[in-house]
């Protein structure tokens, strides 16, 4: 009697879980999203997440963004630009910009993105990749790419506004006029256009001295030898420099005497020259040394601005003299536009910025990131207070550098952080090269990373890490946008921007427009 109940017992067991699993197997998967949400808190699964398990969410995605790439492709912009705003990420990857993006998502507490967080920049309708090599180097540095996307012309390493055949050090050739070549500033200003440069680095450095100097080294910033003049002289007293509307950045040593904690040995100070220049010309100017002075500056009355904000770079973004002291990149690309948009012929404004680059060198990947971000926010500054349809913006870099994103991370794994798998651990971030590959070799690697200043891993040990030499992407809105597409050398970024805005050598060439 009892066997026979518990093989009846057993019978009806079975016949439950398979009337179950039919079940299972023929209801169908739940359609809305509210739906497919309480369909996996059942299962204890992130609700941010569950929408990607639903194949219709993918289709529905990718045809918004087809339609919207179709509807883009129908209506180019093709007015003349009236201004042109040229953003460069120094150092920049493609890693670099897909690392950011995930930390800013995480960083707003979404382990899980939905596909609409972006850097401002990613969502211009146009993408293209830059070949960056110089003359004579597989992998660029940031004089040699400063000439060719400032000028049209590629030059060789550690050289700037210079042609190819002038060599690093070669004084004498740079001297030379047909060696000398003209960038996009002065093809501005000869159209009556305002110009202007904003940095987060030296207004001397490398990016945005190829804007407006002539120099066989790039590190002849406060003084050079022979016959040349140093970058510093060549950005107040000579063209384009001393005609530049707006100069916003750090660098203040490279145009102070040594008496004045400066770097210069001439004795000059080359502040209180430019003031003088602008009183002779009957300016209307301004000279501002913090965020305060600059603050407190009538835009609107403002000719010219000129802006030292450090000794030497500015300070890297979210650090204590950056609250202090300093204007964000944001504040300085809207200072900027306020004074240059007043002139009804327009303007070229170059901002960069610069210290991605510097944190890369450091292997201080978390801190890379976070430069990223605070210029994706000065180009959303720029997208917001300007007019697509008048307004060339465009977003690149100069090179590349040795940060990877490695291992198979989880989605939710913090991108700035170790990972354990399988009783190994690793950072998801490391370099090729750099600083830290001996600094890890003889100490034991943090368990978490997690600070703006952590160091990460790197394979060959550097004085600093290096550049890498891959393209680089470019993004642009606006104006003849849609030219910037496909692959293409670095020294055509200017040629474009020249021809939207019918300046340099597409002046004249623009009848029809």
């Amino acid at each position: 009697m009892i066997s026979s109940y518990f093989t009846l017992l057993i019978i009806l067991l079975i016949i439950f879980v398979y009337t179950e699993n039919t079940v299972a197997r023929t209801k169908p998967y739940p359609k809305s999203k509210s739906s497919i949400d309480d369909y996996f808190a059942d299962k204890g699964r992130p609700l941010q997440q569950t929408r990607e398990y639903d194949a219709q969410f993918w289709m529905n995605r990718g045809l918004s963004d087809l339609r919207r790439r179709l509807k883009e492709l129908e209506n180019p912009i093709v007015g003349r630009a009236k201004n042109i705003v040229f953003f460069l990420g120094d150092g920049m990857s493609i890693a670099t910009v897909t690392a950011a993006r995930v930390h800013m998502e995480q960083s707003s507490g979404s382990a899980f993105p939905d596909g609409n967080a972006s850097l401002t920049f990613e969502n211009f309708p146009y993408t293209g990749l830059v070949r960056t090599y110089c003359v004579d180097k597989q992998v660029a540095d940031s004089a040699c790419s400063s000439t060719a996307y400032m000028t049209g012309v590629k030059a060789n390493s550690g050289t700037v506004g210079v042609s190819g055949a002038v060599r690093e050090n070669d004084c004498k050739a740079s001297l030379d006029s047909k060696n000398q070549v003209d960038s996009i500033l002065r093809w501005a200003q000869m159209a009556g256009k305002s110009t202007g440069i904003v940095t987060t680095t030296r207004v001397t450095h490398a990016s945005p001295a190829g804007g407006y100097a002539h120099s066989a080294n790039r590190g002849w910033e406060s003084s050079a030898p022979d016959d040349c003049l140093d970058i510093a002289q060549q950005l107040v007293t000579q063209s384009p420099g001393i005609e530049l509307d707006v100069i916003l950045g750090g660098g203040r040593q490279e145009f102070l005497p040594k008496n004045m904690n400066g770097n210069r040995e001439d004795g000059r100070d080359l502040i209180a020259e430019w003031k003088v220049r602008m009183m002779k010309n009957h300016r209307i100017y301004e000279y501002v040394k913090n965020k305060t002075e600059l603050s407190d500056v009538n835009l609107k009355d403002v000719d010219k601005l000129l802006g030292l904000f450090s000794m030497s770079h500015m300070s890297y973004t979210g650090t204590k003299e950056v609250e202090r002291d300093e204007p964000s990149l944001s504040e300085m690309t809207m200072a900027a536009i306020e004074v240059l948009r007043k002139n009804e012929n327009g303007y070229v404004l170059f901002v960069e910025g610069g210290r991605i680059d510097h944190a890369h060198h450091q292997n201080l990947a978390h801190m890379a990131l976070s430069e990223t971000i605070a210029f994706s926010r000065a180009v959303d500054v720029a997208d917001t207070v300007t007019d697509p349809e008048d307004t060339l913006i465009v977003v690149t870099s100069d090179h590349s550098h040795t940060m990877t994103i490695n291992g198979y991370p989880s989605r939710g794994d913090k991108i700035v952080e170790r990972v354990d798998r399988g009783g190994e651990s690793y950072s998801i971030l490391s370099y090729a090269n750099g600083p830290s590959a001996k600094f890890h070799k003889y100490q034991k690697q943090p368990s978490k990373y997690g600070d703006k200043f952590d160091i990460y891993p790197s394979l060959v040990p550097m004085p600093l890490e290096t550049h890498g030499g891959e393209d680089v992407a470019v993004w642009a809105r606006g104006p003849w946008a849609h030219l910037f597409v496909g692959s293409f050398e670095q020294n055509v970024l200017p040629l474009i921007m020249s021809y939207a805005s019918c300046i340099g050598p597409s002046k004249g060439k623009c009848s029809d427009r």
